[in-house]
């Protein structure tokens, strides 16, 4: 009896086998392929190696990374701007540069023949400053409206955020019903959670009620700070305020983020490592300033120490003293590694890691100009200085144009701005709301190559007036009417100086006057002077390069 597999039926079935079997192997061929060139186009950082083992690769929205280590982490950048001396210089580096001594302000507001309002604008300005007292401007009292923005700025670097609810209210002797409280992130109930929505389409996140766009709602605050001092048994009590009356003040890295991180996130493990390594090589360090030494004594030798009950025996040395040992003895000295040689450098290193997660320049933060020249602090200057003016681009639209807005409405509304009436201010509040503010500037790096190449630009019309004297935190109509002031001034004086004006002429050159007819040689005269060399002008005609009475 033949086999199956011999038969036709058999043959064929044994042709269909090793054809499925033919195909398997050609698609796990092609599978491979596919695999390795997949695998040489893929990222490197996606690689998962034995090195990346720690390497944490999960997706999580910008809230789920908070809300369980947004407390840790502002308690701990608090301790550092406390303890450690290089985070309270950042902190002072970024008030001082973004704040200084205030954000200055100008109305804006023109006629309907598109020229400046002076008589509105004056009395925006002296309202503005009259409010700006701790009196008026802050519901305790204790803070000016420049200091409100100093610690804004620097409760933003600390915690990452912080709130001032508007109270429309008279403080102090203000017509104006408006002030401002200050509270701190830590007021905010963050762990305050709600099961399902308070009001329809809307969602509590870390103490704050948003709709389903994110805007925020209401926020819910405490009483009290959460650790303040309060009598045993003292309740914590919760209120309730409307969005309408919280400006929050944040920096946001991410979209959607409903609380601001603190600035110095990442920086702050590089921190308390440095101020840990200093501690230990201190103590390193004074442990080996207190020299000390063993007195080796063989056996049968009579000791120069004294016993001791407990069998040891020791002996008292003072600064300055040298024994004499006894035959067969020796003196054995510690060895002192103190202070480590490598502590600066590697402390440099630090510091320039931790410099960088803050934003800040090397050179500034630490204070060490040691390890640039001119260029490179030049350089970093420059670059901070970017740094700055975004960062108080973003405060004054975080900030200021809101309180700004809030405040003229008030005003207008209680009449203590007396040139704009309520009507003209209702129909049309974008052109009362007009101003410009002026941030701080800075100066000049090389003011004698600076000032001339600004003087060629704005001559060149590549450059305004405003844009070099908005460099150093000026207004050139506060500028230019000042100096009028000036100008006028010396002159009802009797005075003379080579700034004036009068003294230069239209080609930039300085005028000088003419000499005396005395001073010139007559007909036929040959000049005294020495030849090549042109006759001097008297003294007392002199251009003056200092301001001097006539």
């Amino acid at each position: 009896m033949r086999n199956w597999f011999e038969t036709p039926l058999g043959q064929a079935k044994l042709d269909e086998l090793q054809a499925a079997a033919e195909t398997r192997v050609e698609k796990a061929k092609k599978s491979a392929v596919d695999r390795n060139r997949y695998n040489l186009r893929s990222y490197y950082a996606a690689k998962s190696t034995r090195f990346t083992d720690g390497w944490q690769s999960q997706e999580s929205s910008a809230d789920s990374e908070l809300v369980n280590d947004l407390r840790v982490l502002r308690g701990r950048s608090r301790a550092l701007c406390r303890d450690s001396s290089y985070a309270k210089r950042a902190r002072s580096l970024c008030v001082a540069n973004i704040i200084g001594t205030g954000i200055g302000m100008q109305a804006q507001v023109e006629t309907t023949r598109g020229e400046k309002n002076a008589r509105v604008n004056d009395e925006i300005e002296e309202r503005w400053w009259d409010w700006g007292v701790a009196d008026s401007c802050h519901v305790g009292g204790r803070l000016t409206f420049t200091n409100m923005e100093q610690q804004a700025v620097g409760q933003v670097f600390e915690a990452g955020e912080v709130f001032f609810r508007k109270h429309y209210v008279p403080f102090g002797n203000s017509r104006i019903p408006f002030a401002l409280e200050l509270i701190e992130s830590e007021r905010v109930a963050d762990d305050y959670q709600v099961i399902g929505p308070i009001a329809p389409n809307s969602v509590m996140r870390m103490g704050i009620e948003l709709d389903k766009f994110y805007r925020p709602i209401a926020y819910w605050f405490r009483e009290r700070h959460r650790n303040d001092v309060r009598w045993l048994g003292e309740p914590d009590r919760l209120f309730r305020v409307p969005a309408n009356e919280i400006i929050h003040v944040s920096v946001l890295n991410r979209w959607p983020q409903t609380r601001g991180e603190p600035w110095m996130h990442t920086a702050m493990r590089r921190m308390n490592d440095m101020d840990a390594y200093v501690e230990a090589e201190v103590i390193k360090a004074r442990g080996h300033a207190m020299r000390m030494g063993v007195i080796e004594t063989p056996e049968g030798t009579e000791s120069l120490g004294t016993a001791q009950p407990d069998g040891n025996v020791e002996m008292e040395m003072e600064a300055g003293e040298v024994f004499k040992l006894n035959p067969g003895e020796t003196w054995k000295d510690s060895i002192s590694t103190s202070p480590n040689p490598q502590l600066d450098p590697f402390m440099r290193y630090l510091c320039r890691e931790m410099a960088v997660g803050v934003g800040i320049s090397y050179a500034s933060v630490s204070g060490d100009y040691s390890q640039s020249n001119y260029s490179s602090s030049r350089l970093s200057l420059l670059d901070d200085r970017d740094l700055w003016r975004v960062l108080q681009t973003w405060f004054i639209e975080q900030f200021r144009q809101k309180v700004h807005n809030e405040w003229l409405r008030q005003a207008v509304l209680s009449r203590a701005i007396e040139s704009i009436r309520v009507e003209e201010y209702g129909a049309d509040q974008a052109k009362f709301e007009a101003v410009r503010f002026r941030p701080r500037g800075w100066g000049w790096v090389d003011p004698t190559k600076e000032v001339q190449a600004f003087k060629d630009a704005v001559r060149s019309n590549f450059m305004t007036l405003q844009d070099v004297l908005a460099m150093s935190g000026a207004d050139v109509e506060e500028v230019l009417e000042q100096r009028a002031e000036e100008v006028e001034l010396t002159k009802s004086l009797g005075l003379v100086s080579d700034a004036d004006p009068g003294q230069v002429s239209q080609t930039g050159q300085e005028q000088k006057p003419e000499a005396s007819d005395d001073a010139k040689p007559a007909d036929g005269e040959e000049s005294t002077e020495p030849d090549g060399e042109a006759p001097q002008e008297p003294a007392a005609r002199r251009p003056l390069h200092l301001i001097t009475r006539k």
